[in-house]
């Protein structure tokens, strides 16, 4: 089978290794890939222009594929692809909303009794701001839209507050994500990262996952698209799984159901685990960056199959073989990120026997130069958290480029919950 798989981060070379791996694939393409992608032939286009990729994926003879990143689901990809007649991984734009549009999420959960933050939502600045100043501090400000990950703010006090949504409505600080907003309640306790695979009906959960979000270590600094990933979370124990399943997952799959667009595709849950109970904190309407990289290195094999499954239906846990153990993923950043950097420095180093995923990389006569802000993530695997964690701070010794940023701490919370300094 020929798979294309569309997108060009370190997520899309995680799927792409992992896709390399099943013996249904026959040919392997990404579009447009990045230059570190060896195991893909990667195709020239812009994944937002949804007529292009269809014409290439019908010049290559595509029998499936799979669309990894949130713009181009929220544009409708997938619909342009089926309409072509090529079946795909991924939701339709009006599944996609789940994500693209935070105040359809939020009525989602509200209207079928899903638990979430308190909120409200507003498309003008002055009804904002004074609902913002009756509310308890922090608080948190979102863009409605589409953010690359960083349309969240919290503000510690009314003044802060006041001045984010200037920012956002005055400013246009989220462009036109932020022309409306959801102004929630802060919540607290430890958060987890759960992917599920979706087939409309089916959902099942991959391992679990503990993003690690801030620029520096002990979660200091400026947010950023994600710093680094273990998996599985221990404090997603089963008893909290189970109850996440009944309260949360399947009543997710079931209210896309009900509204007409059933969800096909891998759905993020990202949950804050409260004193009162699982929440909801926001849904993605595909694999997270770099979630996928921790996630899929527990993957053994079954990927395809499951993937057919989501788009043709009769998905179950039995499609996916996993793995024993845990992962740890540490993202290698330019120096600056996620404010201003400089690009074009040489990469060298190979680590052995670890996951070596590609991002903001590009091609020169000499070799790869870092050309983004996350260049290149490092994934280890081991029978415990603390060697996987240790396996991965080894490798990324060994990879080498100017200004290189990386968290020393990723995995460190979590080795505290297991007992383990």
């Amino acid at each position: 089978m020929k798979v294309l798989v569309i997108g060009s981060g370190g997520r899309e070379h995680a799927l792409v290794q992992a896709l390399a791996k099943e013996p249904g694939v026959t040919a392997l393409y990404a579009l447009p890939g990045n230059a570190g992608m060896k195991e893909a032939l990667c195709l020239p286009g812009d994944p937002m222009d949804s007529p292009g990729v269809v014409a290439t994926a019908r010049a290559q003879g595509i029998q499936f594929c799979v669309v990894a990143p949130d713009d181009p689901l929220a544009n409708g990809l997938v619909d342009a692809l089926e309409e072509a007649g090529i079946p795909c991984f991924g939701p339709t734009r009006a599944a996609a909303r789940i994500e693209s549009s935070k105040v359809f999420s939020k009525k989602l959960m509200a209207d079928f009794h899903i638990p979430t933050a308190r909120w409200a939502a507003f498309d003008s600045p002055d009804p904002a701001r004074e609902y913002a100043l009756g509310q308890p501090y922090p608080l948190v400000i979102k863009a409605d839209g589409l953010a690359k990950g960083k349309g969240v703010l919290i503000v510690q006090n009314a003044e802060q507050a006041q001045e984010a949504l200037h920012s956002i409505f005055d400013g246009g600080l989220f462009g036109a994500s932020g022309s409306r907003v959801v102004i929630e309640e802060y919540l607290e306790g430890p958060e987890v990262s759960v992917l599920a695979l979706c087939d409309g009906q089916n959902l099942v959960p991959l391992p679990s996952a503990m993003d690690h979000k801030r620029a520096l270590d002990d979660d200091q600094g400026l947010n950023t698209g994600g710093m680094g990933v273990i998996a599985p979370n221990p404090f997603y124990t089963p008893e909290i799984a189970e109850r996440c399943m009944q309260q949360i997952f399947l009543p997710t799959v079931r209210a896309m159901q009900a509204l007409g667009h059933p969800f096909r595709g891998c759905l993020f849950f990202g949950l804050m685990l409260t004193k009162d109970g699982p929440r909801v904190l926001e849904y993605n309407a595909r694999f997270g960056d770099p979630e996928t990289q921790a996630v899929l290195a527990l993957v053994e094999g079954g990927l395809l199959t499951a993937m057919q499954h989501c788009r043709f239906g009769g998905l179950s846990a039995g499609d996916l073989r996993l793995k024993q153990g845990s992962a740890c993923c540490v993202v290698m950043a330019s120096g600056g990120y996620p404010g201003r950097f400089n690009t074009g420095y040489p990469i060298t180093g190979r680590p052995e026997g670890v996951l070596l995923h590609y991002a903001g990389v590009k091609q020169q006569q000499d070799g790869l130069v870092t050309a983004g802000g996350r260049v290149l993530s490092l994934t280890a695997t081991a029978p415990t958290l603390k060697q996987a964690i240790d396996r991965a701070y080894q490798a990324t010794e060994q990879m080498h480029f100017e200004g290189a940023h990386y968290r020393r701490d990723i995995g460190r919370h979590a080795l505290r919950a297991e007992g383990v300094t």
